[in-house]
């Protein structure tokens, strides 16, 4: 199997998916198979994330890994989604404009590339809702 395909099929990485206890209601991202507080008696169910969310904190990226340099700066995030878990992603949007308990929104966008002719990678990041 090609690699592009291999991360094709991991649908968690090209979607907001994680998963809920039912049990004692929390939600996890990324997804767990055993619910930290209920144990054994957790009943986990996979959970796709509406993806709207609150910044918690945040830092801009002056001086970006190579494979980043094109996205110089860039906002760097702790969201608070909404469900009540909390997951860090890049922000869409001018370093000016990010500020503390903004709302956000998750987007489907594109990551990196390996080289010119590479494969392309993405997933989700989020912009100003």
């Amino acid at each position: 199997m090609p690699v592009p395909r291999f991360w094709r099929k991991i649908k968690h990485r090209y979607n907001l998916i994680g998963t809920k206890c039912n049990t004692c209601g929390t939600y996890y991202y990324p997804p767990r198979y055993l619910c930290p507080k209920c144990r054994r008696e957790g009943e986990i169910e996979e959970y796709q994330f509406k993806g709207e969310g609150t910044v918690v904190t945040y830092t801009i990226i002056r001086t970006p890994p190579d494979q980043f340099q094109n996205l110089k700066p860039y906002v760097l995030a702790i969201i608070d989604l909404d469900e009540g878990t909390r997951v860090t992603s890049q922000i869409v949007c001018e370093p000016n404009e990010v500020h503390i308990g903004m709302r956000v929104r998750a987007v489907f966008r594109k990551y990196s590339e390996d080289g010119d002719d590479g494969v392309i990678y993405y997933g989700t990041k989020f912009v100003p809702a």
